[in-house]
């Protein structure tokens, strides 16, 4: 039987992390799974608005979590599609239900094709200071392929309104293994993106995520995926250049300059507490799980009912919670850290991943001291797979109970 959600039924706990699902796009891009609807209305916008914030007042009761957001982070779809004010009355209604003193990132996804330096001032004058720009690839063919309706010279040109307006922190996302796309293109892509200076780089295989018209168009034989072998040489030239550049590949597909990792990211992949507010906006509290629903009508249902709009609700054993940081954990280039596991759960990670640590440690896939263990170099390669190793012995733990 479906579990049911209510903020009361969750633990009195400070939650740090808010995320604001904006699902307005101009356009649908045929490779995305991101939940994005595009020819919305500025009235539909407007009660957009009105429901995340009806949305966020229902957790600023006396019982469940308390949201105090240390980061915040508006995704989409494209946020700077909505409209001025209505992006600003958003803002200032959250910032007068949440405490937001202890606030120290704020980070707005933008579109290159779609931004102005009037958006970006006001963002900036309302608190966000940190902008993520979906460049994807500096290459004309790859934009093409991944139907992204701008052109590679709008990101310079964003990213120096962006700093006009007193932005510092900056990431750009870029894609690999694109259908057609060689190991040299992607180099240039790479070598563009450097060249652009800003802290933070996230680098992300192209996936073909089901019912997407590109996992259609693949299936039909009217593309073919990039060899496995030659996605993996673009990860790992990824990693290569950017670390010579200062950029540290802090997690497997994010690279960052020393203190500008992406602070709300951190608290997802070390199980942290979050709340989502929007249609399919995730949230996560002391192992409790739950998806907003995804569809903007049944989303605004909801909300309007006074109802949380939760779906797929899961409350996670301690030893899933322990299978699932252990995975989280080793996408990091510190890995799992044992204290962790041992503050949080009472858990002797060393002792309780030991076979699988040994096993792959002597592989050289591993490396392990007292304190952890991380993937290696070589690791880095079938990280996907170690991790559900890890996954998969909690799993067996949990069942031995």
């Amino acid at each position: 039987m479906p579990l049911e959600l209510s903020p009361s039924r969750l633990p009195r706990v400070a939650a740090p992390g808010l995320y604001v699902h904006i699902p307005f796009c101009f356009h649908k891009c045929h490779y995305c799974d991101f939940y994005s609807i595009t020819r919305q209305t500025p009235d539909r916008m407007t009660r957009f608005v009105d429901l995340v914030l009806s949305e966020a007042d229902q957790w600023t009761g006396n019982a469940g979590p308390v949201v105090v957001p240390r980061t915040v982070f508006f995704g989409g779809g494209t946020p700077t599609l909505l409209p001025m004010d209505a992006m600003r009355r958003l803002i200032n209604g959250l910032r007068q239900r949440f405490d937001f003193s202890q606030c120290n990132e704020w980070t707005v996804e933008a579109n290159p094709a779609t931004v102005t330096g009037e958006y970006f001032q006001m963002l900036r004058e309302c608190g966000a200071d940190r902008i993520s720009m979906g460049a994807q690839s500096f290459d004309q063919a790859d934009l093409a392929m991944l139907e992204r309706h701008h052109d590679p010279d709008d990101v310079p040109a964003g990213l120096e309104l962006a700093r006009a307006a007193g932005f510092s922190r900056l990431n750009l996302d870029l894609i690999y293994a694109i259908c057609g796309q060689t190991l040299e293109s992607w180099r240039k892509s790479l070598e563009t993106a450097i060249s652009l200076h800003t802290e933070h780089l996230s680098c992300y295989a192209l996936t073909y995520e089901a019912n997407t018209p590109l996992a259609v168009r693949r299936r039909l034989g009217r593309v073919s995926a990039v060899a496995e072998e030659v996605e993996l040489e673009m990860a790992g030239e990824a990693r290569r250049r950017l670390r010579q550049c200062g950029l540290e590949g802090y997690e497997i597909s994010n690279h960052a300059r020393p203190g500008s990792e992406c602070r709300h990211n951190m608290i997802y992949w070390t199980g942290g507490d979050y709340i989502g507010l929007g249609p399919s906006a995730a949230s996560h509290v002391q192992g409790w799980r739950w998806k907003n629903a995804g569809h903007l009508g049944e989303w605004e249902n909801a909300v309007g009912a006074g109802a949380l709009p939760a779906k797929d609700v899961e409350q996670l054993s301690p030893m899933r919670r322990v299978g699932e940081l252990a995975m989280l954990s080793l996408r990091l280039s510190r890995g799992l850290i044992y204290s962790d596991f041992q503050e949080r759960f009472g858990v002797d990670a060393a002792e309780a991943f030991s076979a699988i640590i040994t096993r792959y440690t002597s592989q050289g896939l591993l490396e392990a001291d007292a304190a952890g263990a991380r993937l290696t170099e070589e690791g880095w390669r079938v990280a996907d797979a170690l991790a559900s190793e890890f996954l998969a012995e909690a799993a067996t733990m949990d069942c031995s109970k």
